[in-house]
């Protein structure tokens, strides 16, 4: 939880009297829910200054504070770990400090901040985006929220990767069978136009391969063989040398690709300060291999191709440049790195938000940065993600077995509909009104259901799961706003309350402890950058307060006091779930 700096001082005053030492720091934890206690001072980092036995030096401590410090009531001392019990007072003050801070657990950046750009999304432009590129879109939204609310200055951004052989197989197919389709005559969006030609691709390819085997050929001739993969690479060479007519259809299929994208983002609620483009950067790095060869960072091999070897840092070689001249990934990652610093000369760091299958190359992209000598390539994170798995198996997207992220959407929505309209949750309010509410609540169970698990586990996603009302789901914390929204709607407007008059029971003192832990968690999950610590704070924060409502009358107490007191500890509760709601990239209902 939060703690007050004048604790802090107080055990500053005490370490000075008590043993002639000064410590700038301590380490506070919320004591362990089977001690007594509210907060444990943990002993052993005084060891190193004082020599004496971890209970004793518990002892005069606890003594201490008790004697000097008026909300400090108790104390006891377990091994190395000193317990101190506050008296209701300091938690009832430390709740009027909550309800009066518009901003509670929200840091603002300074204006001689360094930023962190954080990368998402980054779709190939020959499919829609699906349920991986969910997960992917969902982290790095949040991410990028959370750290913007622990005081970072923020730019938020994606390489769309809109050039390769990928791209061309799309197009070909679209020429040879596709009949003039277009997103306007067919009416399907641009991207599930372009993506039903990736997988037609897909389909004449194997035929293909198939006749060949037939033929008498192997199946590894076969596949390299095959006259319409021979045509896309012959159009990926048109492409590269600027043929017109091959330039034209692909800013054209790309036009379709990108409308469609920017309708899939909208409904997810998410969105960019800036766009790249594989096609603009992928040549940016080949003008580093000069820089990285003349330094001693690259090397150049007998045959002309650029290395860098990172044997001594324990990885291995890595080439920058092949042969022929041409760059690969590594090259086109290097250059884009360092435009974007040209781009925003504000920035301090870079978070990459991209699947764990990527691991090595961006342990060697970031060591490359360093070798290179940029002060900020010190402060480069990948965030890493596992895979989302569902129970029918693994996605293909040339093969059309994707779960399209609109589709998802909208199944979603669809299943929470029935579900809220099985349990009569908006029975009385307008169709207009309900679809509203359905919608968020399909979005939230969505994203809460994603962004609760560690970014590092893979997920087995079950939509029905997620849109359970119980347990540790996103409708269940929405619902819990909502009752508290109208808890706030049915008092009075006159909240003011004498904080002497205020008692508190074991249910409120724990509701104010989980939302005094509230700032250290947005802080928490930006060091971490994990929107699970914050949504699993969420989690724990619900349960507090729902265990109150369930067992305290709010509007029951003779005490006018007493319910103003309890409404605004609800409001501020509200609050709370709203902001970190918020994080998440969800909606907080007001009505359900």
């Amino acid at each position: 939880m939060t703690i007050d700096p004048v604790i802090q001082n107080q055990l500053q005053r005490a370490c000075f009297e008590l043993f002639q030492i000064e410590m700038d720091h301590f380490e506070l934890q919320e004591t362990r829910k089977d001690f007594e206690g509210d907060l444990t001072v943990v002993i052993f980092p005084i060891l190193k200054f004082v020599k004496a036995s971890p209970a004793s030096i518990g002892e005069q401590l606890g003594q201490w504070l008790q004697t000097n410090q008026d909300e400090v009531t108790g104390f006891n001392v377990v091994s190395g770990f000193l317990n101190l019990v506050f008296d209701d007072s300091y938690f009832v003050k430390s709740a009027h400090s909550i309800f009066n801070e518009k901003q509670f657990g929200i840091v603002t950046a300074k204006s001689d901040d360094k930023a962190v750009i954080v990368e998402y999304s980054s779709p190939n432009t020959n499919k829609p985006l699906h349920l991986g590129h969910i997960r992917n879109n969902l982290l790095g939204y949040s991410v990028a929220a959370i750290l913007q609310a622990a005081g970072k200055k923020v730019y938020k951004t994606q390489i769309i990767n809109d050039r390769g052989i990928h791209i061309c197989k799309s197009m070909l197919a679209w020429q040879r069978f596709g009949n003039g389709e277009t997103p306007e005559n067919t009416g399907l969006k641009g991207d599930k136009v372009v993506g039903n030609y990736y997988v037609r691709f897909d389909q004449e390819y194997k035929k293909e391969v198939a006749e060949l085997v037939t033929q008498g050929h192997s199946e590894d001739e076969a596949k390299k063989m095959a006259p319409i993969l021979l045509a896309a690479q012959d159009m990926l060479r048109q492409w590269e040398s600027g043929d017109q007519e091959v330039v034209e259809l692909w800013k054209t299929m790309n036009q379709w690709v990108y409308k469609g994208f920017e309708m899939t983002y909208d409904k997810l609620g998410v969105n960019f300060d800036s766009y790249y483009y594989e096609s603009e950067t992928y040549l940016l790095g080949k003008s580093f291999v000069e820089e990285g060869l003349s330094s001693g960072v690259f090397v150049r091999k007998e045959d002309g191709s650029v290395w860098c070897d990172l044997t001594e840092d324990g990885l291995d070689e890595k080439i920058v440049l092949r042969s022929d001249g041409t760059a690969v990934y590594m090259t086109q990652d290097i250059g884009t790195a360092i435009q974007r610093i040209k781009d925003y000369p504000n920035i301090g760091g870079m978070v990459y938000t991209v699947g764990n299958e990527q691991d090595y190359h961006f342990k060697v992209l970031f060591l490359i940065l360093k070798k290179f000598g940029f002060e900020w390539a010190n402060s480069l994170h990948h965030l890493s993600y596992g895979m989302v798995d569902l129970p029918s198996g693994k996605m293909k997207s040339r093969e059309g077995t994707v779960v399209d992220a609109d589709d998802l959407i909208d199944e979603m929505t669809a299943t929470a509909k029935t579900i809220a309209q099985e349990l009569g949750k908006l029975d009385g309010y307008a169709d207009s009104e309900k679809e509203e509410v359905y919608e968020q609540i399909g979005l939230g169970a969505l994203k809460y259901y994603i962004l609760k698990v560690d970014p590092k586990k893979r997920i087995l996603f079950d939509p029905k799961e997620s849109i359970d009302f119980q347990g540790n789901t996103g409708p269940f914390i929405q619902y819990t706003h909502a009752r508290i929204s109208a808890i706030v709607r049915k008092a009075s407007e006159s909240r003011s309350f004498e904080l002497d008059n205020i008692s508190l029971e074991l249910r409120e003192k724990n509701l104010i402890k989980d939302l005094m832990k509230f700032p250290n968690t947005v802080q928490l999950a930006a060091e971490a950058y994990s929107p699970a610590l914050l949504a699993n704070y969420l989690y724990d924060l619900v349960k507090s307060f729902n265990a109150l409502y369930q067992n305290v009358a709010i509007f029951g107490n003779e005490s006018s006091d007493q319910t103003a007191f309890l409404v605004e500890l609800s409001n501020a509760t509200g609050l709370v779930i709203k902001r970190a709601l918020g994080l998440l990239g969800i909606e907080a209902p007001e009505r359900m």
